[in-house]
């Protein structure tokens, strides 16, 4: 049986590794044992942290449309429940991004989502 030499693919390896390493500090961006746990242990709370800034994003869209509907006299509850009975389907989003920019749009959709129930 003949030799097989793999220098080339575990270099391959290693560089990709490595690759994804840089801009670690100190050893974790040279070393390739302590770059491996690096990348493994950073592509693991890149993939949870995805996750996490949408759970954040939504609380802060919660928020801010709740401080414009109190400041209009309704709870977030009440308010989000008058919306979905009016069959005013819009997202969070857009309801904070109204709420933040232009108060009186948000005003018309609460008047309107309050009319209809």
């Amino acid at each position: 049986m003949t030799r097989i030499k793999r220098g080339f693919r575990a270099r391959r390896r290693r560089a990709k590794i490595l690759k994804l390493a840089k801009g670690f500090v100190g050893g974790r961006s040279k070393l390739f044992r302590t770059a491996k746990n690096a990348v493994i242990k950073a592509l693991s709370y890149a993939y949870r942290d995805r996750r996490v800034r949408r759970r954040n994003f939504r609380r802060l869209w919660i928020a801010r449309i709740n401080a414009a509907s109190r400041a209009l006299g309704v709870p977030y509850s009440r308010f989000m429940h008058s919306l979905q009975v009016s069959g005013v389907e819009m997202d969070r989003k857009v309801l904070a991004d109204i709420a933040l920019f232009d108060p009186a749009g948000f005003k018309a959709i609460a008047d309107f989502a309050s009319a209809v129930r």
